[in-house]
């Protein structure tokens, strides 16, 4: 946290094919090491996949994924006297796009598969299906924050 002044938050610009500034972030998370174009190739890749495989409008289908994976409470540490407890709080949307992105990157890489095309296709397809680990993870997010909502009166 600076002690001056607020952090003024960078604007995404649109992707170059689809200019959409979620796609763009999505890239910009998948990217390893500087491998800008290899990141690119891998989400066009996937947005084409989809297409082919659900007859829908690749990024329609990318936004409801993003939609349908983004957390709306999650549970914060508070200390308090001594003792932490998990305080259920609501997701800001824009925590809750990082936090859809990391997952549904985090759970393709763990898949087992041929390329990260095929993986990131196959786990975006579950998480549009209420299947899948990403979507796994925000039901448990959700699950963790029902079960300490007796500490929600602690919230700051």
């Amino acid at each position: 946290m600076p002690r001056r002044g607020r952090i003024r938050k960078r604007v995404i610009t649109g992707d170059a094919v689809y200019n959409h500034p979620w796609i763009q972030q999505f890239i910009n998370k998948l990217m390893r090491s500087g491998k800008k174009s290899k990141a690119e190739a891998i989400v066009y890749g996937t947005l084409e996949e989809i297409q082919k495989k659900t007859k829908k409008e690749p990024l329609a289908f990318f936004e409801q994924v993003i939609q349908d994976v983004m957390p709306q409470m999650e549970v914060r540490p508070r200390r308090v006297g001594g003792a932490t407890y998990q305080v259920p709080t609501e997701v800001p949307k824009d925590r809750g796009l990082t936090l859809a992105m990391q997952w549904l990157r985090d759970y393709s890489r763990a898949r087992k598969g041929h390329s990260m095309i095929e993986k990131l296709t196959q786990e975006m397809l579950d998480a549009s299906n209420k299947q899948g680990g990403a979507y796994k993870k925000r039901e448990d997010t959700h699950r963790m924050a029902e079960a300490n909502k007796a500490f929600a009166h602690l919230r700051w």
